[in-house]
């Protein structure tokens, strides 16, 4: 506030908080004003003094103060309470006698008279000063102090709100609804009846109390349970027992506590005496007025308030009410009923509706008697009048049954009344077709839960309520009130017979519930005040201030029901009588009305009844005191006003009314009233108050009042008033609308029928909405009022910070109005308003706000449905004039300043949707009916259509007609009799440039079609263009936002995106005949990620591009016979699957490899079958057009047979191999699938056969058989192999003739198998193309490497999408590979290590395409030669195939590389002077070997890569192959190894010289050698032989060459320590000491070892040393072999 500029005569200090007190209301009296240093934020008054709190927190006590030590001199000057000093107090409250206040951590501090404990402090009868109380919490341990909100104080008890919104309360009497047994309770105590609920504010009155609560609602889950008694007996409440014709329902329960039980927490009605009657036992019973007669029957009481004048109620709606103010009636026929006490049973089959007067008078007796022996039992209130007087009508007779019995049972009937509120229940079980006249009546009630209940609910008795204006004081109608209080037995209806269930079931009126549950908006419930409230009420009630009906004290809180639904804000309580404000502003008042302190004269007073006042005015604030009721309100201008209602006070009789007070009777009351002075039979104005200045709340208590008031600094104060009451006014407008239009509107029988279900349906949405925006403004009203009570400032306006709740309310308010009104629906209701309205047009006129001279029936619904938008520009003035009084640099002038543009511009806004909406209604009135119906749609508004000529198609025919309309979603093509949708989010328009197509043409792109509009001018080309793209731009933005108009557009150009997210289903034949697309598109096309979805259920999801899949994508398609899908995922091209791929068959086969145009081509693995199926198989190989081609594997499962060889149009065609798993090997032509024609078969034994073939394994024609001993046949064969040969031919036996010849007929395999460079050409093609190039070879080096980039990152992107793909290690490997090494320039050593490192890290990622390869190969490697394909024969192959592959990658490395010499080339060593920079003595120095160059060669450089991967199929067939060597070697190996050392040296001739004599021991001390002795074993040469057995550990040839080479290091060393001299070897001494270690380093597959060092040796290494120490080894090993011990 200190923004504010201070206006200039003022004294700065006395503005705000202005004190001025009064006694009565006659001419004469005028207020004096208390001065005080600061202003006054609170006061609170008892009987004889009053309580001031002041800002910062001090207060002061003034008036008579008996309780403090000293007198003070001038009782009525204010002093100061300095025991709070040094505390901030934030609320305090008085009692008649004591004071008490909150301070800001939310402590309690009393004083004051303590006679009853009500300071809550035990043993003092007066506390002079201002002391500590606290409230300790028994149910935590250790118990912990709660923090209070504020106090209410009364005569002889206090109650304390805590912070968690519960009641606390300590003194005396049953007014603190404590169970308590002995008063006073000193210790404040928690009122547990009222806990889990959310109290809002809490009253005392001299001798009871109220709590204003929010309703139960969705947030408070825990209810109490409905149908056990809520004191501690704990029975249950209802017994029900379903006899065979009848239900008997019995609540003879009573509780000792004798409270009125409260079931289900106010789920069931008040008990609701008839109209008339007093049940006071001091008054005789009123007769009601006969049935018979014609005047008006009594009105029924609407759920427990009782109407204070009956209307006639027609007819129809008589039946209706016969039975609502009886008990059900007692038959005779039934004696169960008559002897259960309390019991209602209620028969099926009685003729006559109504008992005799005996039967009533049997039935009144029992009730009584009963009553009157539990009534003494319990000690309460024992009212037991004589039930005499009752009339002989039977209506009346009911009515006094209830009557007599409401108060004689007093509270037990009571509770049973509104338990079974009988009405109701004889709704749910009576017959449908007992009536008052007998004729045909209605059930008014359904039963919940049956019947119709969606969005209408069920409305129980609005039609037999009379409809009354509110006018004349009665309480207004009910909203909908289904929606959380309907009546129904709790549990027991699911007990009720079916067959009564069926009879109760008949539909009635249907209504949507006008109350929205919780806030209006979700944001808005926590925010706002809440409006859903009950009003509960306990202690003493001889005055009827508990406002239940009647005049009995309850010693526990009670929810007064007629207050439910009433959106209660504030309670406020006098010293006998209660009152209720509204969020309509309305005042509820009770209890005492000896001088008409209620506002009105009505009686009986024991239920809340609207105060009067005239029409117009609003009150927002109010309080009571001793006999007086104060109320502020809105008059006509922006001052606010104040009303007197109750007691003249006339100077000097004060003192003897005051010592009256606390003795009073009843039957003293009339003459006190005339020693008084009179009293006001209904409030009055205090002419005075315009004086006061801006008056912020008003006080009552004892006599007094108190008035606090602001003067208006720089018309701060007069905008907040201003604002506060254009609210409140503006919501009763609202609430009125709704109470006397819209529902009457919904509520008719014709509504549907006149409308139609669309338009039923946005009506009742609207309505919905009315309601929410309706209970929206309440509860900012409430708010408001709050803040002018409390803070008066800018901070707590909860507009300003939640604008955003307001503005969406509008919005969708006008959203749904507008599409009722696109739909017609305002034409559409005339009739029915007619009906209902048509009489007197002057309530619609008046609401509506409209001047013209008798308006059409519908422009006067617009009016008035349109009227709250209207309030958006109101909001935004009165913000405006309170941004006025700050300074314009000050936040809070910003805050007010954008808030009022915000609502501005809404306000224009919603101006603009309403013109739209009736633009596109006109139109749709003129436009062709057949289309309407069709394209009239609720949310569709026209923007702009061209039956004016202004836009027409290209190259259209003469007499052709097009007419294009474009609506806020598409674009409409019409045509004479067809028409074509456009939808908006997939269509883009462009210009066409003008010397193109000639003059103003636009190109219209839609996903099928695109077509070029002419347009008359070039300015309508430009507001055509303009109007489309905006559309287009709000379309995509989110469909039917704020569709701004064609003319709103200032100038700015919109281009909506060209790329955009849209959905689209195509119509076109073709392939996308009715698929739908959902995803990205570009300029018509799909272009990005999509879905699209085909009819026939096929789905595709991925890339697209330029409408075309084409990218990685998943593809499902069902297969209808086999009732699976097939499933794609991979790489697309042009709407083709293109790429690498997996496609998983219906069937159960899984293709794995590459497509193109969607056919399998390249190289692919087919796996046919599980394992367990008909046919398990794997193919892998090339495939052409789908079909399998040139070379591949075929390994059949079942037979156990495996192919390798050429393939045409999947037949094995060409040359090939089969091996068997029973050791045949075949290898020769095969034709059509079979073997045919030359070839050779080998079997496990070495027999062979070479010749023809005719089919599988079946001989036939010329060939030799050659046996395993040499034996061979030759001649013509026939027959199946292995099933007896049929042989003509010469046999031979060689061996005996010529021993000395080579064998003739040695068989060589080979050479009619494929060669090693024709397989997996598709693998190294698919490489070479990945890398850019057409054919090996062919290509821009560049190019490949950005092939590689693309190819990394793509798949890195592609893997970042899921993770947990990746593991750290390969994400690390991903990283280095993204630094392309430098690949042009001669190559030097450094060159080459770090190509040979990239090499490492490239094979090992298969997204790199030498990775990929690499591992490819390595599946098809295995492929071949694990399992059937692990056959010795296929050695020889197998070894070529891994020298091929090297051969080939080695090509792709040097198409890389350029610059990497061929096979074989040298690499100069790094030149001498780099060597010279190392430290002369350092290790690196040392150990450099003196090679000069280095050799370059594809196994040196790719086989570490390779090998590793392939060593274990390759060293398998090794070992198969040098099976019967090994095993000789084996056998020697063991033999001599069981020899000591020394034998065993000397065995093999070594000489004596190179005998160890000593051998170094680790165990024994460092440096000491232990003796060789003949015995000693496997200590000779030990490092050595360690050493060598490290080869096999190895995989690469050169890896096992260095073995060996550490290996005769090793041996030398340890030769020349026992030499003690340099040493150099010849052949013979070495030899010999080799084969030691060699046989001690017992190596098993030693023969398999050499063969692989022999065939994959680098062959530059054969002439070195390498070379010599391998030839060493290979000796050994046949030495071992053919060793023989002599």
């Amino acid at each position: 506030m200190e923004s504010r500029r201070k206006s200039s005569g003022d004294d700065g200090g006395g503005e705000r908080g202005l004190l001025h007190t009064w006694k009565g209301y006659s001419c004469s009296v005028t207020p004096e004003r208390l001065l005080l240093p600061q202003p006054v934020l609170q006061i609170a008054l008892g009987t004889r003094h009053g309580v001031l709190l002041v800002e910062g927190g001090q207060v002061y006590s003034f008036g008579e103060l008996p309780w403090k030590q000293s007198q003070v001199p001038e009782p009525a000057k204010p002093t100061l309470e300095s025991a709070l000093s040094g505390q901030r107090v934030l609320a305090v409250a008085a009692g008649s006698f004591h004071s008490g206040a909150v301070t800001e951590d939310g402590g309690v501090h009393m004083w004051g008279d303590n006679g009853a404990g009500q300071c809550g402090l035990s043993g003092l009868s007066s506390v002079p000063n201002p002391t500590p109380v606290a409230l300790l919490d028994s149910d935590t341990s250790p118990p912990q102090t709660v923090p209070v909100l504020e106090l209410a104080c009364g005569e002889q008890h206090t109650l304390a709100l805590s912070v968690q919104r519960e009641v606390w309360a300590w003194g005396s009497g049953c007014q603190l609804g404590l169970n308590a047994t002995s008063f006073p309770v000193w210790k404040p105590q928690k009122v547990e009846h009222l806990a889990g609920r959310y109290v809002l504010q809490v009253a005392c009155g001299a001798s009871h109390s109220l709590a204003l609560v929010r309703c139960l609602g969705p947030q408070d889950v825990h209810r109490p349970p409905v149908d056990k008694c809520r004191q501690q007996c704990n029975q249950l409440l209802y017994t029900m027992t379903d006899k065979e014709d009848h239900v008997i329902i019995s609540d003879s329960h009573y509780c000792p506590l004798g409270v009125e039980l409260t079931e289900d927490e106010g789920m069931l009605e008040a008990p609701a005496p008839a109209q008339g009657l007093k049940t006071s036992p001091s008054e005789p019973v009123l007769p009601s007025q006969t049935s018979t007669s014609n005047s008006d029957p009594p009105a029924p009481p609407k759920s427990a308030d009782p109407s204070s004048d009956p209307t006639p109620i027609p007819d129809s709606e008589r039946g209706q009410s016969a039975l609502a103010n009886g008990v059900p009636p007692v038959s005779d026929s039934d004696p169960t009923a008559q002897s259960k006490s309390g019991s209602v049973a209620v028969s099926v089959v009685k003729t006559s509706l109504y008992p005799d007067a005996q039967a009533v008078k049997d039935y009144l007796k029992k009730l009584s008697d009963n009553a009157e022996a539990k009534t003494t039992a319990g000690g309460l209130h024992s009212l037991l009048p004589a039930a005499g007087g009752l009339a002989s009508t039977p209506s009346s007779a009911l009515n006094n049954l209830v009557a007599t019995c409401a108060s004689a049972v007093g509270e037990r009937v009571a509770s049973t009344y509104e338990a079974l509120s009988l009405k109701k229940m004889m709704n749910f079980y009576l017959p449908s077709g007992v009536s008052r006249s007998g004729g045909p009546g209605g059930l008014t009630g359904t039963v919940p839960g049956v019947g119709d209940n969606t969005t209408e609910r069920v409305r129980q008795e609005e039609s037999m309520q009379g409809k009354k204006s509110s006018s004349t004081g009665d309480i207004r109608e009910e909203e909908a009130e289904g929606v959380r209080r309907r009546l129904s037995l709790p549990g027991l209806l699911s007990q009720v017979s079916p067959r009564l269930l069926r009879k109760a079931v008949r539909p009635r009126m249907r209504a949507v519930a006008l109350t929205p549950l919780g806030g209006a908006v979700p944001e808005a419930q926590e925010v706002l005040p809440t409006l859903q409230t009950e009003v509960w009420s306990w202690g003493q009630g001889e005055q009827g201030q508990l406002g239940h009906g009647d005049n009995l004290a309850r010693l526990q809180p009670l929810c007064i029901k007629s207050l439910n639904n009433k959106e209660v804000v504030r309670v406020a309580a006098g010293a006998h009588h209660s009152l209720a404000l509204t969020a309509q502003s309305q005042v509820f008042s009770w209890g005492s009305n000896s001088s008409g302190q209620l506002g009105h004269m009505e009686t009986p007073s024991t239920v809340p009844r609207l105060a009067k006042m005239s029409e117009g005015i609003r009150v927002w604030d109010m309080s009571a005191g001793e006999r007086h009721t104060l109320l502020l309100a809105d008059g006509d201008c922006i001052q606010p006003i104040i009303y007197y209602s109750g007691q003249q006070v006339k100077e000097g009789e004060e003192e003897s009314q005051a010592k009256e007070l606390g003795q009073q009777q009843e039957g003293a009351e009339e003459e006190e009233e005339e020693r008084a002075g009179g009293y006001t039979p209904q409030p009055v104005l205090l002419p005075f108050c315009m004086n006061l200045g801006y008056v912020s709340g008003v006080f009552a208590g004892g006599w007094r009042c108190v008035a606090l008031s602001d003067r208006n600094v720089m018309g701060f104060i007069a905008g907040l008033h201003e604002l506060a009451a254009a609210e409140r006014k503006f919501y009763c407008k609202l609430c009125n609308i709704k109470t006397q239009i819209i529902r009457p509107l919904l509520e008719l029988e014709s509504l549907s029928s006149a409308l139609g279900q669309v338009t039923l349906g946005l009506l009742q949405t609207l309505a919905g909405r009315f309601s929410l925006l309706c209970h929206l403004t309440g509860q900012h009203a409430a708010s408001l009022t709050a803040n002018l009570r409390r803070g008066r400032d800018v901070k707590s306006l909860l507009i300003l910070d939640h604008t955003g709740i307001f503005l969406d309310s509008y919005n969708e308010y006008c959203n749904y109005l507008g599409n009722f009104q696109v739909m017609g629906g305002f034409q559409a209701l005339t009739k029915p308003s007619l009906d209902l309205f048509g009489k007197s047009p002057e309530l619609l006129q008046r609401l509506s706000e409209c001047s013209e001279e008798n308006p059409a029936m519908a422009d006067l619904l617009v009016a008035l449905l349109y009227l709250p938008t209207r309030h958006l520009h109101e909001y935004g003035r009165l913000l405006l004039k309170l941004a006025t009084c700050f300074e314009v640099c000050s936040t809070d002038y910003q805050k007010l300043q954008d808030s009022c543009s915000k609502f501005e511009a809404s306000g224009l806004q919603l101006k603009r949707k309403r013109k739209e909406a009736e633009y596109t209604f006109h139109f749709w009135k003129s436009f062709p009916g057949k289309m309407t119906d069709s394209l009239r749609k609720p949310h569709r508004r026209l923007i702009c259509e061209s039956s004016n000529k202004a836009l027409t198609l290209q190259n259209a025919g003469r007499f052709s007609v097009n007419w294009f309309i474009l609506f806020n979603d598409a674009l409409v093509h019409a045509q004479f009799s067809t028409h074509h949708v456009f939808p908006l989010a997939t269509l883009w328009v462009e210009p066409i440039p003008e010397e193109n197509a000639g003059v103003n043409s636009l190109k219209v792109i839609t996903p099928e079609e695109t077509f070029t509009l002419l347009a008359s001018s070039a300015m309508e080309k430009a507001k055509w263009l303009r109007s489309i793209n905006q559309a287009v731009d709000q379309a995509l933005s989110g469909a039917g936002q704020d569709t701004t108009s064609v003319s709103s557009g200032s100038g700015q150009k919109l281009e909506p995106p060209i790329s955009r997210t849209a959905s689209y289903t195509f119509y076109k034949d073709g392939r996308l005949k009715e698929a739908t697309y959902e995803g990205r598109w570009l300029a018509g096309k799909p272009n990005g990620r999509g879905v699209l979805k085909w009819p026939d259920g096929r789905i595709y999801t991925g890339e697209f591009k330029n409408g075309l899949e084409d990218g990685f994508g998943e593809f499902v398609a069902p297969n209808k016979t086999l009732n699976k899908n097939d499933h794609y995922q991979g790489h697309w091209k042009d709407g083709k699957m293109h790429g690498l791929g997996t496609y998983r068959y219906a069937s159960g086969e899984v293709y794995d490899g590459s497509f193109q145009d969607g056919m399998r081509h390249g190289h692919g693995m087919l796996r046919s079958g599980k394992l367990n199926t008909s046919s398990p198989s794997v193919f892998i190989g090339q495939w052409l057009h789908d079909k399998k081609t040139s070379y591949g594997v075929f390994d059949d499962i079942t037979k156990g047979e495996k192919y390798m060889g050429m393939w045409q149009d999947h037949l094995r065609q060409g040359i090939g191999v089969v091996v068997t798993q029973f050791g045949l090997y075949y290898e020769g032509a095969f034709k059509d699938n079979k073997m045919m024609g030359t070839g050779i078969l080998l079997s496990e034994d070495d027999t062979t056969y070479e010749g023809e073939f005719s089919d599988d394994w079946t001989l036939s024609g010329k060939g030799v058989l050659t046996m395993a001993n040499g034996d061979y046949l030759e001649g013509s064969f026939g027959g199946e192999w292995g099933s007896g040969l049929k042989v003509t031919g010469s046999y031979f036996k060689p061996h005996l003739f010529d021993t000395d010849k080579d064998k003739t007929h040695v068989v060589k395999l080979g050479r009619l198998c494929v060669c090693a460079e024709d397989k997996w050409q598709a693998v190294f093609e698919e490489c070479w193309s990945q890398l850019g190039c057409e054919a090996p070879g062919q290509g821009e080096n560049w190019k490949a490497w950005e092939n590689i980039a693309v190819a990394l990152t793509t798949s890195r992107r592609q893997i970042q999408d899921s993770p947990e793909m990746l593991s750290l290690s390969h994400s690390r490997t991903l990283e280095s590979l993204e630094v392309i090494p430098q690949h042009v320039g001669p190559v030097t050593m450094e060159r080459y290590h770090a190509i040979r490192l990239y090499l490492i890290k490239a094979c090992d990622t298969p997204l790199h395409p030498l990775g990929r390869l690499v591992e490819t190969l390595v599946a098809v490697y295995r492929m071949t030669y694990v399992g059937v394909g692990a056959n010795r024969r296929l050695l020889p192959q197998a070894v070529n195939e891994i020298k091929s592959y090297l051969n080939r990658i080695f090509q792709i490395v040097r198409f890389l590389f350029p610059d990497l010499p061929e096979e074989g080339g040298l690499i100069p060593e790094p030149t001498t002077d780099l060597r010279d920079k190392k430290e002369p003595g350092s290790t690196d120095a040392q150990l450099e070997s003196p090679k000069p160059s280095r050799v370059v060669s594809s196994s040196a450089l790719l086989l570490p890569v390779l090998l590793p991967r392939l060593y274990p199929p390759l060293f398998t067939l090794y070992a198969l192959d040098k099976e019967r060597e090994d095993d000789l070697y084996w056998e020697c190996v063991l033999r001599l190894n069981k020899q000591p050392d020394l034998a065993l040296l000397a065995f093999l001739g070594v000489q004596q010289k190179f005998w160890p004599v000593s051998i170094p021991v680790s165990m024994v001390a460092l440096g000491e050698k232990q003796q060789v002795l003949s015995s000693t074993k496997d200590a000779c040469f030990a490092s050595a032989v360690e050493t060598l057995q490290q080869i096999s550990t190895t995989f690469t040839p050169s890896d096992k060459l260095q073995v060996i080479q550490l290996t005769f290091e090793e041996i030398t060393q340890e030769v020349q320590s026992l030499l003690k001299q340099d040493f150099l070897w010849s052949m013979d001494d070495l030899f010999p000491v080799f084969l030691y270690v060699v046989l001690r380093a017992r190596i098993r597959n030693l023969g398999s070892e050499v063969s692989l060092i022999e065939d994959l040796m680098d062959p530059c290494v054969q002439h070195g040393e390498h070379g010599i120490m391998f030839t060493t080894l290979k000796a050994c090993y046949y030495q071992i072999q053919h060793e023989k011990i002599t």
